[in-house]
């Protein structure tokens, strides 16, 4: 190697030259080789306890950074590329010794709702001078599924003047009930859990009960998602980890300014209550598309709900009136139909009283666009809508949504009263 160098012109006057050079070789070649090792064997896993979770909530992740082969591991820098907003999973790992693994718990307050993939990770390492570096990507097939804020309501108001149990609708169904409405002849595809026995008996041939419907009328949440209706202010979020990360207390989270949310999160909520109390409840809006869930009871509904509220966004363009003439002839007589909706278009009025006449009861819940950063005050279409005789409540930004759902509906009942 000397004898290359000693050929070009001017090392055999200034040998300084000849042994800067071959330093330099050498530590391009130790630092190359020094990265080189320093990922291989490198290996990370990735785990999180829940793949679904809510608004508010804090989302714990164990990242456990292994080193497989003999030789220590002096950095490793771990790189969180999920799209979770507000992510905190990157990290500085120092010092792995050989066939030792390296555990860290990262922590992230969810924010916003809806499908978020957990990776890639990107670990990344090299020499101590910074001359190579060198990545390894970690793929994972994990999602996690982030669900509309939800507030746990006691009680929410019925339509006046309406019973508790609703109307008979006096409608044949499939279903098994507790409403037998007589019997008829086996028929061929009857299933053997819906056959009377006595009068089976009494008759030498089977016979089957007919049902009808609940008589607790349906419930209706009809979301308002049309865009241009929605208006939001663009704060910096409140919500830090370091005030409430280790506290673990959902209601230390403050919703955005954004009408769009308050509406998802109040047709959460209030299908979690209804359903709850065993009424049968279904879900319209119109984001993305046109999406109806049909009424449906149980836990299994409110699953299907909240993960269809999860990704709905408010990019619809039909107004709220057109979705609610949409499904008039789809909705059981007195069945209970809450619109959610910052509107104050005179056309919505219209649309209540068709549900009124069709015998339906609606109940409108209605976003002020005002507190929101928009230009409409709600304040009178609220007493248009109440002179009419229809439920309201009326939602600003920064209520209490659980002292407002649960109180506004005494306070305008004694309002017509008067």
């Amino acid at each position: 190697m000397s004898f290359v160098f000693s050929q070009l012109p001017g090392f055999n006057e200034n040998p300084i030259y000849l042994r800067l050079s071959i330093v330099f070789i050498v530590i391009l070649v130790v630092n190359g080789l020094w990265s080189f090792f320093s990922i291989v064997g490198v290996d990370l896993q990735r785990t999180t306890r829940s793949t679904r979770k809510q608004v508010g909530e804090v989302l714990t992740e164990s990242f456990e950074v292994i080193n497989r082969s003999i030789i220590p591991k002096a950095w490793l820098k771990v790189s969180d590329e999920a799209n979770i907003p507000g992510g905190s999973g990157s990290r500085v790992v120092t010092w792995v010794n050989g066939r030792q693994s390296h555990t860290y718990v990262a922590f992230s307050v969810l924010q916003k709702r809806g499908w978020f993939k957990l990776g890639p990770t990107i670990i990344e390492t090299g020499d101590l001078f910074g001359l190579f570096l060198l990545k390894k990507r970690f793929e994972t097939n994990s999602r996690l599924l982030v669900i509309p804020y939800l507030i746990d309501i006691a009680k929410f108001p019925a339509p006046f003047g309406v019973l508790p149990g609703g109307w008979a609708l006096r409608e044949k169904t499939l279903e098994v009930t507790p409403y037998a409405a007589g019997v008829r002849e086996f028929v061929q595809g009857d299933p053997l859990k819906r056959i009377h026995w006595p009068s089976s008996a009494r008759k030498q041939k089977l016979i089957v009960k007919e049902f009808e419907k609940d008589p607790l009328a349906e419930v209706w949440i009809i979301l308002d998602s049309q865009k241009s209706v929605h208006v939001s202010r663009d704060d910096d979020p409140e919500n830090r980890l370091e005030e409430n990360w280790w506290m673990r207390q959902k209601q230390d989270f403050k919703l955005p300014p954004d009408s769009e949310e308050y509406g998802i999160t109040i047709a959460a909520s209030i299908s979690k209550y209804y359903l709850e109390q065993k009424r049968e409840l279904g879900l319209v809006s119109v984001g993305q598309s046109y999406m109806v869930l049909p009424a449906e009871r149980g836990q299994r509904q409110l699953g299907k709900i909240l993960e269809t509220l999860a990704v709905l966004k408010a990019e619809g363009n039909i107004p709220i009136w057109g979705v609610v003439g949409s499904q008039l002839r789809h909705l059981a007589r007195g069945s209970t139909v809450i619109i959610i909706t910052p509107s104050t278009n005179g056309k919505i009025l219209s649309a209540m009283m068709e549900l009124i006449q069709k015998g339906l009861m609606p109940v409108v819940i209605l976003l002020d666009q005002a507190s929101f950063g928009g230009n409409n005050d709600s304040a009178d279409f609220e007493r248009r809508i109440l002179g009419q005789g229809i439920s309201v409540i009326r939602v600003k930004e920064g209520d209490d949504l659980h002292a407002v759902l649960e109180t506004t509906h005494t306070l305008f009942k004694a309002r017509l009263v008067d």
